[in-house]
């Protein structure tokens, strides 16, 4: 199981109810916040160990941990059959960089998404890295991971989804695109963007219309963009009775 680093990752998930094995505290660490773990610790029975720095840092591996680790804290993936329900899910083909993963499964969580779908090769996990980036959006939001992107968005397909794949060759753009009620975004890796076997299983590819001179975003930065759109236009269709289009164009 991976390490959960970071004063905010491990409150949030003690407050959730989250097994952990151990808590390691830096010695010497102390302030408010770290009390504040080591009291949710104690009244969740889980141990609470005091270990150099040194011993913390080879831990967490590199990542920033505030003076706390917790041990056994790896998340668990969730079934796709679990989150057929939501309006909105996340499909990411490809992304590598935890930091990035961790990043949009935060914007995920705050602009309402269902779940985050993640393919099991060529992809970032739930590691201790992403759990950190994510500020606590895994206690709130389930991450899929699937054997094959194409096949599962054809799975959706049948499930009542539309397929938003996010390029900057797409051919509408992202604010002018009706929205399905049930809809699913999907964002390339970083470099590649969308593969092609991916790219053509969507049913609409949408591109944000850039204003500067570089083409791109960062897919994290592109996903905030996105999401937060088709959560805009959700609101204004609720308000207005509407439950959304029914076709994604």
């Amino acid at each position: 199981m991976s390490n959960l680093v970071g004063i905010h990752p491990i409150r949030e998930a003690l407050l959730a109810g989250r097994p952990l094995e151990r808590l390691l505290v830096a010695k010497g660490a102390g302030g408010a916040r770290i009390q504040e773990l080591v009291d949710l610790c104690r009244k969740g029975k889980v141990p609470v160990t005091f270990v150099p720095r040194e011993a913390l840092e080879r831990e967490a591996e590199g990542a920033v941990h505030q003076g706390v680790v917790a041990m056994g804290a790896a998340n668990e993936y969730t079934a796709l059959d679990q989150v057929w329900e939501s309006e909105l899910l996340v499909v990411l083909d490809g992304v590598e960089d935890p930091h990035n993963l961790g990043a949009i499964i935060r914007t995920a969580q705050a602009a309402g998404a269902g779940a985050v779908l993640i393919p099991e090769r060529r992809a970032a996990g739930l590691t201790g890295t992403v759990a950190k980036a994510a500020a606590g959006a895994l206690e709130h939001v389930p991450v899929v991971r699937v054997g094959n992107v194409s096949r599962t968005l054809e799975d959706l397909k049948k499930r009542g989804y539309w397929i938003y794949g996010l390029d900057e060759r797409g051919t509408e753009r992202h604010d002018e695109v009706e929205y399905a009620a049930k809809s699913a975004m999907v964002l390339g890796g970083e470099g590649h963007g969308l593969h092609q076997h991916v790219r053509e299983h969507c049913d609409v590819v949408v591109r944000i219309e850039m204003a500067g001179a570089i083409a791109s975003l960062n897919v994290s930065v592109a996903a905030g963009v996105v999401l937060f759109e088709w959560r805009r236009r959700r609101r204004a269709a609720q308000r207005e009775g509407g439950g959304g289009a029914e076709a994604g164009t």
